[in-house]
């Protein structure tokens, strides 16, 4: 016999995934001519060593999504406990969250990256958007990495509405 289920309710789903912290990043991408964009995420993760892939799921209804579909690339910031006012930043959709955090252009792509709040970040070039529900999985193959010297900041930690950092051993 099998029961036909619904699925759970944005609540219900919110509560499951608060419930288990996750590293905190900030994907970003450029227009082209300049300009940058991004979000925080806390949906990201590696995916493969050969090639070196990973993921980032975007918001389908941000303003990010559509510029990085088209430009092609994007990068994956990778915060430190410091980072929390990056978090904060691009967790909300003001335009003005770059302004909010110090940010320069990577060398060969031009990527906005996040040079005091990341400790590690990769830039990507896009090899696949595939849609799901209300975001889109994007896969990146990482074409160039930078993180900070040893010792290493401690990673920002996003869990049970609120930011935490790893703690130190």
């Amino acid at each position: 016999m099998t029961t036909a289920l619904s699925p759970v309710g944005p609540d219900s789903y919110r509560a499951l995934m608060a419930s288990q912290p996750g590293g905190v990043a900030v994907v970003t991408t450029d227009d082209g001519l300049g300009t940058p964009y991004g979000f925080a995420c806390t949906a990201w993760c590696g995916v493969s060593l050969d090639p070196p892939l990973l993921l980032v799921c975007a918001s389908n209804t941000g303003s990010t999504l559509p510029v990085l579909a088209e430009r092609g690339w994007f990068a994956v910031n990778l915060l430190h406990g410091a980072g929390r006012r990056a978090a904060e930043a691009f967790a909300h959709r003001d335009a003005g969250r770059f302004s909010a955090v110090p940010w320069r252009p990577a060398p060969d792509t031009g990527l906005p990256l996040l040079p005091e709040d990341a400790h590690a970040v990769a830039e990507c070039r896009v090899v696949r958007l595939e849609p799901a529900g209300d975001h889109t999985i994007v896969l990146g193959e990482i074409t160039r990495t930078e993180t900070t010297p040893s010792p290493h900041p401690a990673p920002l930690l996003y869990g049970l509405r609120t930011y935490a950092t790893w703690p130190t051993p």
